[in-house]
């Protein structure tokens, strides 16, 4: 099922999502449902609080060299832990929440996390490039932040004036 995408500037983005206790059949479902939304919105990441669920989920599935997206590349992660941290780099990045808007963001470079698979097994994940950027995007998620947080203050305005003239626009069609 195609869940409906919590969209900026909606409060509920600013939320800090909470552990996962229970690895049942609720939560597969959910997962499938995460999966069926970010593909069918034409996302590589997706964190649960983006469709209203406060919870320490996020899913990733970086496209391949053919720029396709399979299911058996797809990373689910469960209560995710950054242990480490190196370098940094910049990317522009976009996000489901805030269509339209990409912006260069600073991120580690690379990184390792612990997290949880759907069945609760524990796993380690040493990262770098697209796939580091992506799982801090959306960690930040899950700590209530946005990618436009991260923006200079003159950015930050400069997004702000864009997004209101587009929100503006929008209403009038």
């Amino acid at each position: 099922m195609i869940l409906p995408i919590v969209a900026y500037p909606d409060k509920r983005l600013k939320q800090k999502s909470q552990n996962v206790e229970a690895f049942d059949a609720e939560l597969h479902t959910f997962l499938d449902d995460m999966y069926e939304t970010m593909i069918a919105s034409n996302g590589i990441g997706l964190a649960a609080i983006q469709v209203a669920v406060p919870k320490n989920i996020l899913i990733l599935n970086i496209p391949d060299e053919e720029d396709e997206q399979t299911k058996d590349t797809l990373i689910e992660m469960i209560n995710p832990v950054i242990h480490a941290k190196e370098g940094t780099t910049s990317y522009q990045e976009g996000c489901l929440s805030v269509p339209g808007f990409y912006e260069e963001v600073e991120r580690f470079e690379s990184i390792k996390v612990s997290y949880n698979d759907r069945h609760g097994n524990e796993h380690e994940i040493a990262a770098e490039g697209l796939l580091s950027i992506a799982i801090q995007h959306e960690m930040d998620h899950l700590l209530g932040i946005l990618f436009i947080d991260k923006l200079s203050y003159a950015r930050r305005k400069k997004f702000e004036k864009e997004y209101k003239r587009l929100q503006k626009e929008k209403k009038r069609v």
